[in-house]
């Protein structure tokens, strides 16, 4: 789905809530809650006097990038996910300050339990963002959908000095898309029985998993709005973009989306990566780099009980070219060895030379089956790997994260730029960048 901020805002002005109006929200038991420049925001109660100014947040260095912009940095073009070389040159006079992810989990936790006051039924998808499903809770607080995302509205602003915009609608896809078409510090409701009213004026980027590589293929197809994909035959869609692709961007434009909100969602994968302050060359050197970020992966899957099946790498070169490279293992795994030895296998095999700017380990196919998982193949790895690691585990647990470490890790300095790492990080469903 596009950004926000790059959707028609005026066209959509009727849905808009208003002191003095609202739109019918009976049958809207879907809410999107999404923060308003969520790093940013947590930053500036600290620097109140910062508000009217551009404010960045990004890592320092050459190879920092944005991680939050507010409103006011945001109207010289600065984003999320952009180097923050390029931001400074877009916004000389911004004040660029570092992320702190303690102080941004702990307010996540508190907006979350402001949601749990609520409704059970949550889906969080990220720090800043989350589905609720309310239906059950009208009766209980005599209350509508609106009301409850008014109620989220004013209450985290009067808790954590931070604001949302809110989505209600009937279904997910319709909730997340009113959320960002009303940042900031909005909210939208889509009727039940105007969601084709509401989605069809708006451009092909608007659709959940339209990238920019999928809008040039619609777009080459003469489709430029939902209406028109909803319009295309589906047979003319699958052959221009796919069988998967085509029938849910066929199924959305067309208003149906019958997902559920499910509490608790299982992480899809986990995953690190590192920025280099210096573009890489040196395999002996990015085989290191595999090595530390399968460790941190596979002891952040071992520390939740999780086992996976494929392992990927990413690779990011000089010219920000990015390729991914995976291999499915026969027996799913959380042993950093396994990881290692899968990862180093994909940079020489399927990567070809050339200077390197990001390197990153993420481990999917996911499942808490330990049964499954451990069962060992003839001539397999015997167990004495996995109490290694155990064992390595609770000396960090007790003494440090620097406690035990790979030999091949000890007394070399990473050329990973401090700032700009990417913690081990787990996937669900949603969107990677803040808007």
């Amino acid at each position: 789905m596009g950004r926000s901020g790059d959707l028609p805002r005026g066209l959509l002005d009727r849905y808009r809530v208003r002191p003095e109006s609202c739109p019918d929200d009976t049958g809207c038991p879907i809410l999107h809650v999404d923060m308003d420049a969520f790093y940013a925001s947590v930053e500036l109660r600290e620097r109140p006097e910062l508000r009217e100014h551009p404010v960045v947040v990004a890592g320092e260095g050459a190879r920092g990038v944005v991680t939050s912009a507010n409103y006011v940095a945001r109207r010289y073009g600065v984003r999320s996910a952009m180097p923050a070389g390029q931001a400074r040159r877009l916004c000389p006079n911004a004040v660029f300050l570092p992320p702190n992810f303690a102080a941004y989990r702990e307010v996540s936790a508190g907006v979350q339990a402001v949601f749990a006051e609520l409704t059970p039924l949550v889906e969080p998808l990220s720090l800043d963002e989350a589905f609720l499903d309310v239906a059950g809770a009208l009766r209980r607080l005599r209350s509508t959908p609106a009301a409850i995302g008014q109620w989220i509205r004013r209450t985290v602003a009067e808790r954590f000095e931070i604001n949302c915009s809110v989505g209600v609608a009937p279904t997910k896809f319709l909730a997340k898309l009113g959320s960002g078409l009303a940042k900031p510090d909005g909210m939208i409701v889509v009727p039940r029985g105007s969601e084709l009213a509401f989605l069809h004026p708006l451009p092909v980027s608007a659709l959940w998993g339209v990238g920019k590589r999928t809008a040039e293929q619609l777009r080459e197809l003469g489709l430029e709005t939902v209406a028109d994909v909803a319009a295309v035959p589906l047979a003319r869609l699958r052959r221009s973009i796919g069988n998967a692709n085509a029938e849910s961007l066929h199924a959305l434009a067309n208003g149906h989306d019958d997902r559920a909100v499910t509490p608790d969602a299982p992480e899809k994968s986990l995953g690190a990566e590192e920025t280099f302050e210096t573009d890489q060359h040196d395999r002996d050197l990015l085989n290191r780099e595999l090595l530390r970020l399968a460790e941190r992966t596979a002891a952040a899957l071992r520390s939740r009980n999780l086992y996976g099946r494929t392992v990927s790498i990413k690779v990011r070169y000089a010219d920000f070219r990015t390729i991914t490279r995976s291999r499915t293992l026969p027996v799913a795994t959380n042993l950093a060895r396994e990881v290692y030895a899968t990862a180093s296998a994909l940079l020489e095999e399927q990567v070809a030379p050339g200077a390197v700017r990001l390197i990153g380990v993420r481990v999917e196919q996911l499942t808490a089956d330990a049964e499954f998982a451990e069962q060992l193949l003839l001539g397999g790895p015997d167990r004495g790997w996995k109490e290694a690691e155990d064992a390595a585990d609770e000396a960090r647990a007790r003494f440090g994260s620097a406690a035990v470490r790979p030999a091949t890790l000890l007394g070399g300095a990473s050329p990973r730029q401090a700032g700009t790492t990417h913690g081990t990080s787990g996937h669900r469903e949603g969107r990677s960048v803040e808007q």
